[in-house]
């Protein structure tokens, strides 16, 4: 079987100029490699139609599943939406189960508030859409295609991904081990490192250093979704760091 793959494309102009910090990612490919769907590529992208509208055909066309990040709120820079319409060659236009949402969601605030022209973007979506529920402040992404349309801020997307991840028809989940050992140093495991992975070629098998006050090291995984070979190559780097002289911890650094 051959898992489903994904792209994540980032899109913000802040997120290029380093006003915010993109906190989507890790989530994103965690939580996809959870449900069997590896994350093959990911793009920061400008608030720029035209590019926005040339990223998202090109990876539509490559991946299984799409999924964007940031450019659906209220504001003039928020084009997302209105560029994914555009390269589906589809009319911008009102939801209207997103509209009565939102209406609704102004309406019963104290006093109510207005559901004015920017609020009305947010209910303004490729025709066709299906929604993707906002749990947290009411304005949902959507679906189009194999485009899946998420909000930037970090806390609305998780609340939009948890909901949406039962609907995703997934593969076999990603497997990962870790083994790590302090005092190793990436130079001189590279040659034996490099001969594990040729051994696996359906693996993912990395080397990681890390630092810490109390001494530095480095963390070897493998990742992949046969649970047997994954392993079985796990006992191999171990055996592999024990001749080299370390000691061999399993999992992760702390």
């Amino acid at each position: 079987m051959t898992n489903p793959t994904a792209c994540l494309l980032i899109i913000g102009n802040e997120v290029l100029s380093g006003r915010t910090q993109d906190a989507n990612l890790k989530f994103i490919a965690t939580k996809l490699g959870e449900i069997g769907i590896p994350l093959r590529e990911v793009r920061v992208i400008p608030d720029v139609p035209e590019t926005i509208i040339g990223t998202v055909n090109e990876v539509r066309a490559k991946f299984t599943y799409v999924f964007t990040t940031g450019g659906i709120g209220p504001t003039h820079d928020d084009i997302t939406a209105e560029c994914i319409a555009a390269a589906f060659g589809l009319p911008w236009e009102p939801h209207p189960e997103a509209w009565a949402r939102l209406a609704a969601h102004y309406a019963r605030q104290d006093p109510p508030a207005e559901f004015n022209a920017a609020r009305q973007r947010m209910a303004t979506m490729p025709r066709g859409a299906a929604l993707i529920d906002n749990p947290v402040s009411v304005a949902p992404g959507f679906i189009i295609g194999n485009v899946h349309v998420m909000a930037g801020v970090p806390r609305i997307m998780q609340a939009m991904f948890e909901g949406l991840a039962p609907k995703l028809a997934g593969g076999v989940p990603v497997q990962s081990r870790a083994v790590h050992a302090a005092g190793m140093l990436e130079g001189t495991i590279a040659e034996g490192l490099g001969a594990i992975q040729a051994r696996y070629p359906q693996l993912d098998i990395g080397s990681y250093p890390y630092y810490r006050p109390e001494g530095n090291g480095v963390a070897l995984v493998a990742k992949g979704t046969d649970l047997a070979e994954v392993e079985a190559a796990t006992g191999e780097i171990t055996t592999f760091i024990t001749e080299l002289g370390y000691v061999p911890v399993q999992g992760e650094p702390r």
